[in-house]
C-alpha cells in the first residue's frame, strides 16, 4: 500500500522579515532632469509620470522619497543607480533610511 503525504511548503521569507527602508534621492545642481528620470525608470522600475513627479520634488524641496523596500534590496538598487550615474559622470545621490 502507498502512502500519499502533501509537499512541504517553505516560504521565502527572508525579505519580508528584513526592516524596510526608504530610498531618498537627493537633488544637485549637476545631473540633468533627463538623466534623473532615465535612472528613476531603469534601475526603480517607476513610470514615466511618477519619475518625473519624483524629480521635481527633489529638484523643489531638496529630497524625495523614491519608494519603500526591504533593507538588501534598497541597498542594491542604490548601488546599481550610483553606479550609472557615476559611469556617465553625474553626482547624482541617493540614500537609504529606517522607515519609522
Amino acid at each position: 500500500m502507498m502512502t500519499i503525504t502533501s509537499p512541504e511548503i517553505i516560504e521565502d521569507r527572508e525579505t519580508d522579515l528584513e526592516p524596510r527602508y526608504r530610498i531618498i534621492i537627493h537633488n544637485d545642481d549637476v545631473t540633468p532632469f533627463d538623466f534623473v528620470i532615465d535612472i528613476l525608470r531603469s534601475v526603480f522600475k517607476l513610470s514615466r509620470e511618477i519619475a518625473e513627479h519624483v524629480t521635481w520634488t527633489a529638484h523643489i524641496k531638496g529630497l524625495a522619497l523614491v519608494m519603500v523596500r526591504p533593507r538588501s534590496e534598497a541597498e542594491r538598487l542604490v548601488k546599481k543607480a550610483h553606479m550609472a550615474a557615476r559611469l556617465e559622470g553625474y553626482p547624482l545621490t541617493f540614500t537609504i533610511e529606517p522607515e519609522e
